[in-house]
C-alpha cells in the first residue's frame, strides 16, 4: 500500500510578488507502513502548529505550512529563511480518513493514516469437524 502513495504534480497559481518574496519548498518525506497504519514523517524545521495546515479531500492529502524568518533582526548567522512548504499526496483506498491524526514535534510532522478494518490482516478461524 505504501508504494501506491505517490506525490502528485501540482500547478498552483501564485502571484509574481508572492513568488519573489517567499521560496516554495517540498518538505522531505518518509513513508512507513505497518499492519495498523501508514505513517508519514515530514521534516519541517521552524514551522509551528499554528502555521501548518493539513487537509484530506477526495483521496488527496495536502500539507502546507509557512516558516517565518528568525525572530532576531540581527542574527549572527542564519541558514533557514522564510519559506512556504507544500506537498500533496494521493492516498490509496482503504485509509480510514475519519481517524487521520497529526503531531508536530521538534520540526517533524508525523501523520498517522490508519488502515480500515478491511485492510488489516486477520487470522481466519478453522472449524473442526
Amino acid at each position: 500500500m505504501a508504494r501506491e502513495m505517490t506525490q502528485l504534480k501540482t500547478a498552483e497559481p501564485q502571484s509574481l510578488a508572492q513568488a519573489e518574496e517567499r521560496p516554495r519548498a517540498a518538505p522531505p518525506v518518509d513513508i512507513f507502513e505497518n499492519e495498523e497504519e501508514l505513517l508519514l514523517h515530514a521534516d519541517m524545521p521552524g514551522v509551528t502548529s499554528e502555521a501548518l495546515e493539513i487537509s484530506f479531500d477526495r483521496g488527496q492529502l495536502t500539507i502546507s505550512a509557512r516558516r517565518e524568518d528568525t525572530e532576531s533582526k540581527n542574527p549572527l548567522r542564519t541558514e533557514f529563511q522564510a519559506a512556504d512548504y507544500y506537498r500533496r499526496f494521493a492516498v490509496p483506498p482503504g485509509v480510514d480518513a475519519e481517524n487521520i491524526r497529526a503531531e508536530l514535534k521538534n520540526g517533524v510532522l508525523q501523520l498517522h493514516l490508519p488502515k480500515s478494518a478491511a485492510l488489516k490482516p486477520r487470522q481466519i478461524p478453522i472449524r473442526g469437524a
